[in-house]
């Protein structure tokens, strides 16, 4: 079935949007949304199924999965505003990633050293403006409600999204701020903000903040504000551990929208899977396992005993097919090589000395694996 989409349906759904209390950043996001896909159906703005289908394709070869997926999330709110159920796509699936992104991830040590370019810079509004991004994790959207009257009392109320919640600041933070808002003649408001008085917004910071990147050795993708978010939730995760706190502190409605920023880095899950030790054909000879059994309990099971060969004497047995028997001890000696000697009245007193002074395991040899 075809339906007409047209410029006034796209203003009627904006202000159905205001009427829910949506975001102005949400609004003008659906409308950027919606107007693309006018522009991509042309003059006679007819929408089916089948057009949604391609436009979808489309898009996924200019953008990536996340992206398309919010765009197709407005188209399909805006269908089913319109009764166009028939027009309704599924969102694209993609698996959840195991962990962050190596290129886009910013340390702590690189974070510091983008205070230390600004303050060097003499931008002390935008190292207390990172600073503030970073020790509480607000958004950069949340910025303006770090006022004066917020500082002064240790907390700010963060009003946005229709919910509300409450930013403790740290008091050396509070401090540092006031100090800055006194320097500019900011006796009331919001403390960033720009020369003509109006709340700085994401474009200013992100542009100031590219501009550190040279100077601190820092790459520029991984510059921009929503990475210091990242960085506070990262930090307070591998810290306490506490998911549920964490989804409070940030202003989450879903813990699963807070597991994004759980996700160690890719760096580290290499380590933790290199740790494992499950590749055989990565070991030294010396440090593969050593098959033996256990006389006393007659099992076999797969023993290391690389790291304690030096200090302790190992007597096996050697059972061939005409059954010739010996007992061999291997024990460094004092040049540091191994000496094979028989079964003696002496070994068997040196057996009897305590554990602690020659420890000994009764074992059969099993194909030449010490």
């Amino acid at each position: 079935m075809e339906h007409l989409m047209e410029e006034k349906q796209l203003a009627q759904f904006q202000q159905k949007l205001a009427e829910e209390e949506k975001s102005r950043r949400t609004i003008e996001k659906y409308g950027r949304d919606l107007r693309a896909f006018l522009r991509y159906l042309g003059e006679t703005g007819r929408v089916d199924k089948a057009a949604v289908i391609r436009y979808k394709e489309s898009l996924l070869e200019c953008y990536a999965v996340s992206s398309v997926n919010s765009m197709l999330a407005a188209l399909n709110r805006f269908f089913k505003e319109q009764g166009w159920y028939d027009c309704v796509v599924k969102l694209v699936r993609v698996q959840r990633e195991a962990f962050r992104s190596q290129e886009k991830e910013l340390s702590r040590e690189e974070y510091f050293r983008l205070v230390k370019a600004a303050e060097k810079r003499g931008k002390r509004r935008l190292s207390y403006l990172m600073q503030t991004l970073c020790a509480t994790g607000i958004r950069i959207s949340e910025l303006p409600f770090i006022t004066v009257e917020a500082a002064k009392r240790g907390s700010a109320v963060v009003r946005l999204k229709g919910k509300t919640r409450t930013v403790l600041l740290p008091a050396a933070l509070c401090e540092s701020l006031l100090g800055y808002a006194i320097q500019e003649g900011i006796r009331k408001g919001s403390i960033f903000v720009t020369r003509n008085g109006r709340p700085m917004d994401r474009s200013n910071v992100l542009h100031e903040m590219k501009k550190l990147g040279r100077e601190a050795g820092v790459e520029r993708s991984k510059i921009f504000p929503h990475n210091l978010r990242h960085l506070f939730a990262c930090t307070y995760y591998e810290m306490e551990k506490d998911i549920t706190h964490l989804a409070d502190l940030l202003g989450h409605s879903s813990i699963n929208t807070t597991r994004i920023y759980t996700m160690s880095s890719g760096r580290k899950q290499a380590e933790q899977i290199e740790r494992l030790g499950l590749l055989w054909i990565d070991m030294a000879d010396e440090k593969k396992p050593h098959n033996v059994y256990y006389a006393v309990t007659g099992k076999y099971i797969s023993l290391n005993l690389t790291p304690i060969i030096p200090a302790i004497s190992v007597y096996v047995n050697l059972l061939s097919e005409r059954n010739q028997r010996q007992i061999v001890r291997k024990r460094q000696n004092q040049n540091g090589k191994a000496e094979i000697c028989p079964e003696s009245k002496e070994s068997k007193r040196e057996t009897g000395k305590s554990a602690h002074e020659n420890r000994t395991i009764e074992a059969v040899y099993l194909g030449g694996l010490f």
